[in-house]
């Protein structure tokens, strides 16, 4: 089905009647989104709870992060659209009847947090770990949620508000990092459905100011400390204030000349964030992340840009606790060895074959 020029995956038609089926009249649902949220994240939860309070109605919702929005044009981005984000330590998740992940999976909580057990989950990364709920939506082919999130709307036929056109679009827009990451046809057309209804003057005022001045610091560490390993550069920050300071270093030197990707590390409260980026020709930023770090881990990603965490206590385990800079720098150098060796015996075994 098409509808405003945007095919309507039969996925989507689906799924959408087994959601109206799920919730009741009046309900209460929680939106989780994991880690800091991004503007894909904020967006896709705003979509659901749009299409919910619409045609069903709740009494009672949240929205609820595992982590404070830390990365400046996430937190005007939700400031402008008048959204309150709760922290999850401060809400009981038990007092709602639905919890609905965004742009995660229930995988991504284990050895962190408590357990969760969401009904629904909706996410754009492949899937990874063992896990069940009630309904899921996984399209690892997408590049942002906000464009599947686009085709339920449109199919519920409810009215999309100039704020969540705004919000969709720089969800597809930072997501799939102005195209230049994994993207697909949908994608595109979603982005273009929304720019033509989208505040492009609000998105334009939130992109201009991107760095603290205080992030200065992690771009002359990583300037000093920066290691170069086919092609790539790998960094550990140290300990940082947030993971958006590696996700901000990383998307910089992956920009470099001659550089493919991109592996930045900083310890952040109680893990260990490790940020991918690359040109996602050379390398598959997802792959290199799993095999690399996915039997100490947890997280995933695409071709161009994947992240995996890393409890300390695992990491301490790893290195003797021995958590210096040179000790973590040799820790994701090695790392990284042992992805190419396995990748190189694959390639070997497949020329014998």
């Amino acid at each position: 089905m098409k509808i405003q020029s945007i095919e309507i995956k039969k996925e989507t038609e689906q799924n959408l009647k087994k959601i109206m089926e799920a919730v009741r009249p009046n309900d209460s649902m929680a939106f989780v989104m994991y880690g800091s949220p991004d503007p894909d994240a904020i967006a896709s939860t705003m979509s659901l709870h749009r299409i919910i309070q619409k045609t069903k109605g709740l009494v009672k919702h949240a929205f609820i992060s595992t982590e404070a929005l830390s990365r400046q044009q996430n937190i005007e981005l939700a400031s402008a659209m008048r959204l309150n984000i709760q922290l999850i330590n401060n809400v009981d998740l038990n007092t709602f009847r639905l919890i609905a992940l965004f742009d995660a999976q229930p995988s991504f909580f284990k050895n962190n947090l408590p357990s969760i057990n969401p009904q629904m989950v909706f996410d754009h990364h492949p899937r990874e770990g063992q896990w069940q709920a009630d309904f899921e939506d996984i399209r690892p082919d997408y590049g942002a949620l906000s464009s599947v999130m686009t085709e339920y709307l449109l199919y519920s036929r409810v009215q999309i508000t100039r704020n969540l056109h705004t919000a969709l679009m720089y969800g597809i827009k930072t997501d799939t990092g102005n195209f230049n990451r994994d993207t697909i046809f949908e994608d595109i057309s979603a982005y273009t459905y929304h720019s033509k209804r989208a505040n492009i003057q609000l998105i334009q005022r939130i992109e201009l100011n991107q760095t603290p001045k205080r992030f200065l610091k992690y771009f002359d560490h990583a300037y000093r400390h920066t290691k170069i390993f086919h092609s790539g550069c790998i960094c550990y920050l140290g300990v940082t204030e947030s993971a958006d300071a590696c996700v901000q270093v990383a998307d910089f030197y992956v920009r470099l000349i001659g550089v493919n990707y991109v592996v930045v590390a900083g310890i952040v409260g109680g893990k260990l964030i490790v940020i991918f980026r690359g040109d996602g020709y050379r390398r598959d930023c997802g792959a290199l992340a799993q095999t690399a770090f996915g039997d100490l881990g947890s997280g995933g990603g695409h071709r161009s840009a994947a992240r995996m965490e890393i409890t300390l206590e695992t990491l301490r385990q790893k290195l003797n606790g021995d958590l210096s800079q040179k000790a973590i720098d040799r820790f994701l150098l090695m790392s990284l060895k042992r992805k190419h060796a396995r990748t190189f015996l694959k390639n070997n075994a497949q020329k014998v074959q």
